[in-house]
Parts: C-alpha cells; sequence; structure tokens
C-alpha cells in the first residue's frame, strides 16, 4: 500500500477521480509495495485499482493505452525507502573517505530496483528467493557485483555470512532468461589469479545470459586505518591480470561471438600497455565501470578533429586531469594544436592529496586539490575539468567545493566538460561558449 502524494492533471487517473491522499492498494488484484510492482502492473490498457479513502475501500476502473503513465506521483521515486548495503567489503570505497563529507556521500545503496532502473550495480545479499521470482517474473535485467564465485572467499570479502549461498540466486536469474551484467572489483592476493580464472570459468558457464562483465582494480585511498590490508596493482600484476582476462575473452570469442569480459582502462595504464582498438570493446558494454573510456574519448575525438571546421578564434586554455589519464589528453591536446594553429592548450596533472597518491582517476580529483596545485601556474582563458569531477546534476566537487568558488580562487574561467570527444574538442575551441 502506497499514498498518492498528486495526480497528474488530465492523465488518466484524473478523469476517473483519484485523489491525492488515497491509498494505492492493488492493481488488477496485485499488491503494491513499490514502483517495481507500480510500473509492471500499470502498464496494461485495463486497470482495476483498489484505493483506500479515509476509512474506505473503493474501486476504480481505468482505461487507457497500453503502457501509458497512470498519472500517479508518490513522496519517493522508489515508493519507499532505499536499500542500504548489508555488507562490509574489504575494498569498499565509502569505507577509505574521510570524515566531516557530506552525508550522502557515507550512504551505501544495495537495491535491486536502482539496478534495473538506474543500471547500479548489486550484490544481492538484500535479497530473498521471493524476490528472485519477482525479478523473473518481470522479466528485470540486473548489474550484479560477483567479485568472486568462491562461496567461503565471498563471505570474506564481503564480511557476510549469507554473501557466498546468495551466489545461487546468479544462476537462478540467468537459467530463467535474466540477462545480467557484472563486475569483479579485483583485489590482489585475494580474487586474482587462480581465483580469478574460477570466477571467469563459472559464470561463463551461464552465459549468453551473462551479457558482460567488468574486472576493475581495487582503489585504495589514504584513509584505511583499521581496514583490511590490501595492496594496489603492480605493473607486472595488472599485465597478469590482463592476460587471464585475454585468455578468457579469446574462449568466449570463439564459442559465442563476443568477449564478454573486459579488463577497465585502469588495467592498462598501471601495466604500461597500449590500450586495446575499438573493436575489441564491441559495444562498450561496460563503458560506464570504465572499460574503454579513453579509447572511445581519443575515437570521438579524432572524429570530431576531421568533422570540425576552425573558425580563427585565438585560445589559450589549459585541462586539468588526473594521472591514469594525463597521457590520452596530453596527447589529444597536441593533436588539436596541430590541427589548429591558433589554440595554446596545456595539460596539468593532478595529484591526489585528498584520497592519496594511489587514486589517479579524475572522477576523485577535489576543487581543493585543483586550487592548490594549479594556484599561479598559466592556465590561459579558461580551465577545463572532466564533469565526473562533479556530483551529477550540479557544480558541487566532493569537498563541497563549488565551480564558481575554484573559478575564484583560481582567477580563470572553469568549465566542465563530458567524456566525449566532441564535447572535450568543442569546449578547447570555445565553441560551446560562444
Amino acid at each position: 500500500m502506497v499514498t498518492i502524494m498528486s495526480v497528474i492533471p488530465g492523465s488518466a487517473a484524473e478523469k476517473c477521480g483519484i485523489l491525492p491522499g488515497d491509498i494505492l492498494v492493488k492493481i488488477n488484484d496485485n499488491p503494491i509495495n513499490d514502483v517495481l510492482d507500480y510500473m509492471y502492473y500499470a502498464a496494461e490498457s485495463s486497470l482495476n485499482l483498489k484505493l483506500q479513502r479515509n476509512t474506505d475501500i473503493i474501486d476504480v476502473d481505468v482505461f487507457k493505452n497500453e503502457y501509458d503513465d497512470l498519472g500517479l506521483e508518490f513522496e519517493t521515486f522508489l515508493m519507499d525507502c532505499k536499500q542500504s548495503c548489508r555488507n562490509k567489503c574489504v575494498f569498499c570505497f565509502i569505507d577509505q573517505m574521510p570524515p566531516g563529507m557530506r552525508e550522502t556521500l557515507y550512504f551505501k545503496d544495495d537495491d535491486a530496483r536502482l539496478s534495473f532502473l538506474q543500471g547500479n550495480y548489486v550484490t544481492l545479499t538484500n535479497l530473498e528467493q521471493k524476490d528472485i521470482d519477482r525479478i523473473i517474473k518481470m522479466k528485470l535485467n540486473i548489474n550484479v557485483s560477483v567479485h568472486t564465485t568462491n562461496p567461503e572467499l565471498r563471505v570474506k570479502m564481503m564480511n557476510n555470512r549469507f554473501a557466498g549461498e546468495k551466489l545461487e540466486y546468479i544462476r537462478q536469474l540467468a537459467e530463467n532468461g535474466i540477462m545480467l551484467n557484472c563486475q569483479i572489483v579485483c583485489c590482489p592476493g585475494l580474487n586474482d589469479g587462480d581465483e580469478l580464472r574460477r570466477s571467469l570459468s563459472d559464470l561463463g558457464q551461464l552465459m549468453p545470459n551473462i551479457s558482460s562483465m567488468a574486472v576493475v582494480p581495487v582503489g585504495l585511498s589514504r584513509f584505511r586505518n583499521g581496514l583490511y590490508p590490501l595492496t594496489s596493482f603492480t605493473k607486472e600484476t595488472a599485465g597478469e591480470t590482463i592476460d587471464i582476462i585475454e585468455e578468457f575473452q579469446a574462449e568466449f570469442l570463439e564459442k559465442f561471438g563476443t568477449r564478454t569480459v573486459y579488463p577497465s582502462d585502469e588495467f592498462y595504464l598501471i601495466a604500461e600497455r597500449e590500450l586495446p582498438q575499438a573493436d575489441c570493446y564491441e559495444d562498450y558494454p561496460q563503458y560506464e565501470n570504465g572499460v574503454g573510456m579513453l579509447r572511445s574519448l581519443i575515437e570521438e575525438f579524432e572524429d570530431a578533429l576531421e568533422n570540425t571546421e576552425y573558425n580563427g578564434q585565438k585560445r589559450n586554455i589549459s585541462i586539468a586531469t588526473g594521472y591514469s589519464a594525463f597521457d590520452t589528453i596530453k596527447k589529444l591536446a597536441e593533436m588539436a594544436e596541430a590541427r589548429f594553429p591558433e589554440l595554446r592548450c596545456r595539460v596539468y596533472a593532478i595529484r591526489n592529496d585528498f584520497f592519496g597518491e594511489t587514486i589517479t582517476v579524475a572522477g576523485l580529483i577535489t576543487g581543493q586539490d585543483l586550487i592548490s596545485q594549479l594556484s599561479g601556474k598559466e592556465l590561459g582563458d579558461d580551465l577545463l575539468i572532466s564533469s565526473s569531477m562533479l556530483r551529477s546534476g550540479s557544480d558541487v566537487f566532493l569537498d563541497d567545493l563549488t565551480v564558481p568558488e575554484v573559478s575564484q580562487k583560481l582567477g580563470v574561467s572553469v568549465t566542465a566538460t563530458n567524456n566525449d570527444g566532441y564535447d572535450l574538442l568543442e569546449a578547447m575551441l570555445g565553441y560551446n561558449n560562444s
């Protein structure tokens, strides 16, 4: 049962007399507890809604086009509380956050509904058999944080005594036609090497319903006092991990016509190896996990260079990025300068003093690190940063400094760009400012 907060004017619900404050009990005799129930059962064209209005139970018949919105709005998107994570994974980055940051940064979500609706990854440890049955009934494709298929090791890595037995849910979902994207956070000495081979082999047996797998290296901040002793990947161990993954890519490609499993870009950077060519990433199914981001950026940027006309505007700019992407961004800047003689572009690698030097991705750079390391540097007329440094849909960095505050401190305009080659080139040339 969920309370209706508002009814959209002109909607089918309004036309049938449904009111704010009514409690939605059932749709076509199916109990409604959250957004998945609502979306699934309200999709039909002919609906019978059982509502509680004050102390009365009333029935309302609604007729609409199939899949059209019914027109009801609720207090929260999920129609109840977001489910938090019950694990205490040895590699969890949230546990490595410093104190005093905004409260939302410490929340660990592990909500299967958000996996289907927004692409979040879930461990399945929050779920019971009835939840799995509902996912199968509704045919909801989801993203799963697997980490290892060794039950005992999964219990150890996730500090949850149920984590091993929940692996059975992965098999059930795959065997019932649910498409799964999987991720493995790889930790040296724990789930790499032969354990990684075991996990990839086990997941491979569930194909083709394993859509894709990403293997990403553990990220370690400087705030790890009292936490499980983990080490970072070295050039050698990163290379060994790539070799294992590429062995399975070849096997899967031969058997299923797709590579399926991909190492994140960071493995190639740590191992000091060339990034694979674009076709090796197929349709970039694990892009959001940092798989193929740099190769995609390079390809798009090269395409943009060929298709962008020069407007003759003189530009003196700078770009700030993390150490991991520095060489790539520097190369792109040099290509742009060669193509557009009136462009001068300096690229600065920002050391992550806030989280620690082992954190090298642009998305975890803070405003205060930008200010401390770029003050007094030649920045030109505009400083470009990646939008991944900012809270989604805002101009706020992880340390709660804002883009205008950083701009004021550095005395330069600051422009956030998406991880898109065309967007980056347009920002370099000032086209998005005109």
